[in-house]
């Protein structure tokens, strides 16, 4: 009943914006942030491989994702110090936007969950949680935004394409 609600009430579509507004404009002025004032995450990257989560006897909890940090990202950091402004702001964008806004909300909870991961708590808890609702919602959460005209042309587009691959497929 709750989901049928999120997903297809107009009135949950407002209130969705409302919520897909603030975590947009969250999410794209860190980036812009990030973006305008020389962002590195090596230090990022140190600390959360220094000092990783432990459980309550002192172990490291996410060892695979510190071996992740060690191994990957920080040789890489360059990579990182790309993709972690650019992921940002363009999640921000397409919340505030409402284009693409489940694709941007799926991959603003990856980020959310990385960042977790690494041991930053902040506001990832509330973020992920309104992360989930506007993901649970799919297309009501864009509804008023540029989704209600997107949505529909991948949607055809993407049909168009199957139904031609089908065709080629039985001949």
């Amino acid at each position: 009943m709750f989901n049928k609600f999120l997903r297809e009430n107009k009135y949950a579509a407002i209130i969705l914006t409302a919520l897909r507004l603030y975590l947009g404009y969250s999410w794209f002025t860190a980036g812009l942030g990030k973006l305008t004032g020389g962002f590195d995450a090596s230090g990022f990257l140190k600390g959360a491989i220094a000092n990783p989560v432990k459980g309550p006897e002192g172990d490291v909890v996410f060892g695979w994702y510190v071996s992740f940090l060690k191994g990957i990202a920080l040789p890489n950091v360059h990579v990182f110090n790309t993709i972690v402004p650019w992921g940002e702001t363009l999640i921000g964008l397409g919340l505030l936007l409402g284009c693409l806004t489940t694709a941007a909300m799926f991959f603003g909870l990856f980020m959310n969950f990385a960042f977790f991961l690494a041991g930053t708590v902040s506001h990832n808890p509330r973020d992920i949680f309104l992360g989930f609702i506007i993901l649970t919602a799919g297309y009501n959460a864009g509804r008023i935004g540029l989704d209600r005209w997107v949505v529909p042309f991948i949607r055809k587009f993407a049909g168009k394409n199957a139904a031609q691959e089908k065709s080629k497929a039985t001949a």
